[in-house]
């Protein structure tokens, strides 16, 4: 082998290894949070943020059916054992656990400083009386074991009240002493994990363990349904990481597969990967340098780069001419491949100042990988090529006349441009702005969860509220003030319940107070003698009483930190928390009936904020959406005027503009005909499609004043684009909607701007087939 093929083999080494380096100092991160918006507003952002790592975050729902309720109960109490020996869960709850255990005891112990019922008013000796009275009639029924258990200790109800704020709006159901759904056989349990919402390898963990524990307690036709934050993490998680593995493995065997098959030399097919790598390469280096770490989406977008950035070492090799030198090659194509880069990067490079995260790194990546394959190719590759005497071998091209003999029917293409073009001004295709779309979780997941929550009484989050203080004190203070608008909101049939952290955990003050409305030891034995006279009652049957509320009296206040039971502090979590310094009151309604009445409450409270979700998605996608369209515009003008620069004039502007501006209108219209909704990604993929078809339109609008000369071209163009169309095929395939919706954009994209390129921009245009008589080469020739 020749001291030059060995350097060529050596270059494709060093580039393999930069890109082993870069991939080994890359933090690829599969979180589809950090490829979202982080919000347009501080309420925006502050809202994002507690759905990807508040308390909320690492909550699971399960669901457990197809089998008889005593067999689902049987399962449902061995999984949550299971599944709470596994070390992996702060709490695992499958029934009503408030009316028995250590949750039960600690609310029963406090219920005087925690329950409402806890009023002046309730220790009256009429009013004592009048519980004396409907107690002993208790006690004669069949509830008297349990009158006995907690009545005489309770005779003011004050447990009770307590018991069914915990509880919430559960409309949960029990059998052998486990929840089910109130309408149809499925046992409920909930669980919330150690691991943060952000903190995947833990949220794998956990779902590992609760896979191996309903093996071990399913039997039958048993299934588990999940739902929570947790899961949709893992599941879109799952399917980004999938995607991309899959995308890059397949993308670069398919593209090998069709470079070997075209080249049929090994040691082109060599050269011809040392740019993509080297362009690889500085694409993960410069994306790892400016956001700290490179998305999988991101990476598994960049593989199919492999079909653009190898279009520029396919396009110098393809038309080197055997024994050519590197001047002479440039000479050729040098400009038109310069201007073919220049305007596809700076089309890309609008993406790279989207304030949209995803977005900026796609757009970095792509603009800078196709600049330095552009680079590579120009300054490495050509001198290895030439050293190691690599050309394509001159071949008779008798099918170039056929092809070129298509152009007289240029005219034609004018036509589904213009239905496009109709099409597209009677009935354009819809934009989505739900953020939802772009999840990778499918929409039947979402449905599971929302059906899960609603049997567990679990608060749906469409529009919520927040009060923020110095500290846990001053947020139970707030609100508690609000409390009257709420329980107005409540009796007009506004909303159905509230959850929020002052029902469940009064503020200091209050809970003084509740100590003062308890009478002194003495006066309350007082009254309760007088009030139980002549009931049948024995002497000391309500000593527990005394002796509880006295002790009431001296307790030191609850405060968040005493409330250890875990189902109790997981119920308190998304509530009351500390986040950025601050202390924030999450007020959460459920039964929403009318929005605008909840949000009119605090119109006059500018301390508390509103947010209704689904809209501030909506705007928050449209905001990106139209962020989009103008860097797609900023791009546009960018490649414009990289074109005219490079094009030396407008002269030829037309010829190249007119198959790319056909190319878009056809690919919009085609989209909106299969039943897509343009989404942020479909838009963003139009520069991406442009940038590709430039190749077609520069290399076909160049002149090209021999047979052998076009036959290059033609042959290297119908190479790349079969490339370009393989790799970005594979995205339709994807599960994550943004590659999707790229995959799809593009390759409808490159197949028009192929054909219209061919047509629209072809030298030399042929006028009559007479003329195409004459310039053609007999057959056999």
């Amino acid at each position: 082998m020749t001291g030059a093929r060995w350097r060529l083999l050596a270059t494709l080494a060093l580039a393999i290894g930069l890109v082993v380096l870069a991939l080994a100092r890359a933090d690829l991160s599969a979180d589809i949070a950090d490829f979202l918006p982080q919000g347009g507003n501080e309420d925006t952002r502050f809202m994002l943020d507690q759905v990807r790592q508040g308390p909320a975050a690492s909550l699971l729902l399960f669901g457990i059916e197809g089998a008889p309720p005593a067999a689902l109960a049987a399962i449902s109490r061995d999984f949550a054992a299971r599944l709470g020996a596994s070390g992996q869960f702060r709490f695992v709850q499958n029934g009503d656990n408030l009316a028995g255990g250590a949750e039960q005891e600690f609310l029963f112990r406090h219920r005087y400083l925690l329950s409402p019922a806890t009023r002046p008013e309730a220790f009256t000796e009429a009013a004592l009386h009048a519980d004396f009275v409907a107690l002993r009639d208790i006690l004669a029924s069949s509830a008297a074991p349990l009158a006995s258990a907690f009545g005489l200790a309770d005779p003011t109800g004050a447990a009770p009240a307590l018991l069914a704020l915990w509880a919430g709006p559960s409309r949960v159901r029990t059998i052998d002493g486990v929840w089910f759904a109130p309408e149809r056989d499925r046992a409920l349990l909930i669980a919330r994990t150690r691991a943060s919402g952000v903190d995947l390898a833990g949220q794998r963990r956990a779902a590992r363990a609760v896979a191996a524990a309903f093996q071990a307690s399913a039997h039958g036709q048993a299934r588990l349904l999940q739902g929570g934050p947790a899961v949709f993490a893992l599941a879109a998680e799952h399917a980004i990481r999938g995607d991309a593995e899959t995308i890059s493995v397949l993308s670069g065997l398919l593209v090998l597969a069709i470079l070997a098959a075209w080249l049929k030399n090994p040691l082109a097919l060599a050269a011809v990967l040392i740019p993509v790598l080297f362009a690889t390469a500085a694409a993960l280096a410069l994306t790892t340098l400016v956001f700290g770490r490179v998305h999988a989406l991101t990476f598994g977008f960049g593989m199919t780069m492999l079909g653009v950035s190898l279009d520029y070492p396919v396009l110098w090799i393809g038309h080197r001419r055997p024994g050519e030198a590197v001047a002479a090659t440039s000479g050729r194509i040098g400009r038109t491949l310069a201007v073919t880069v220049a305007g596809a990067a700076a089309g890309l490079a609008g993406m790279g100042f989207s304030a949209f995260p995803g977005l900026a790194e796609l757009g970095l990546f792509a603009a800078s990988g196709l600049v330095a394959a552009a680079l590579a190719t120009r300054l490495i590759l050509a001198p290895l090529v030439v050293a190691a005497a690599i050309a394509p071998a001159e071949r008779p091209a008798p099918w170039l006349a056929r092809w070129e003999g298509l152009r007289r029917y240029r005219a034609w293409t004018l036509v589904p441009i213009a239905l496009a073009g109709f099409s597209l001004l009677a009935a354009p295709p819809p934009l989505t702005r739900d953020l939802r779309a772009l999840s990778p979780v499918p929409q039947e997941a979402g449905d599971l969860d929302g059906a899960l929550r609603a049997e567990l009484g679990a608060p749906e989050v469409a529009v919520l509220a927040w009060v923020e203080g110095p500290d846990a004190e001053a947020v139970l203070a707030r609100e508690e003030a609000l409390l009257p608008r709420l329980d107005g909101l409540i009796a007009r049939g506004s909303l159905a319940d509230v959850n929020l952290a002052a029902r469940l955990l009064p503020s200091v003050a209050t809970e003084r107070a509740r100590q003062r409305a308890i009478p002194p030891p003495s006066l309350l034995a007082e009254r309760v003698t007088r009030a139980a006279a002549g009931l049948g009652f024995r002497a000391d049957a309500f000593k527990p009483f005394l002796d509880d509320a006295a002790t009431a009296r001296e307790d030191p206040p609850l405060t968040l930190a005493t409330i250890t039971p875990p189902l109790l502090a997981a119920r308190l979590a998304p509530l009351l928390f500390a986040y950025g310094g601050r202390w924030f009151g999450v007020i959460a309604p459920s039964g929403l009936a009318d929005p605008a009445a909840f949000r009119a409450a605090f119109a006059d409270a500018p301390d508390v904020h509103v947010l209704d979700v689904p809209a501030a998605m909506t705007a928050l996608v449209a905001t990106y959406t139209g962020q989009a369209w103008r860097w797609l515009g900023l791009g546009a003008g960018g490649a414009l005027a990289a074109l005219i620069v490079g094009l030396g004039g407008v002269r030829r502007l037309p010829r190249v503009l007119a198959p790319l501006c056909g190319a878009v209108i056809v690919t919009v219209a085609l989209l909106g005909w299969f039943g897509e909704a343009l989404s942020l990604f479909h838009i963003v993929a139009l520069p991406l499609m442009v940038g590709i078809g430039l190749d077609y339109a520069l290399f076909f609008a160049r002149r090209q004043p021999s047979d052998d000369e076009r036959a290059r071209t033609l042959r290297t163009l119908l190479l790349c684009h079969v490339m370009t169309l393989s790799t970005f095929g594979l995205l339709l395939f994807c599960r994550t909607p943004l590659l999707h919706g790229i995959g799809l954009t593009v390759a409808i994209g490159v197949i028009a701007a192929m054909i219209f390129s061919f047509f629209l921009a072809g030298w030399p245009p042929l006028r009559s087939a007479s003329e195409y008589r004459r310039r053609s080469p007999a057959p056999g020739r």
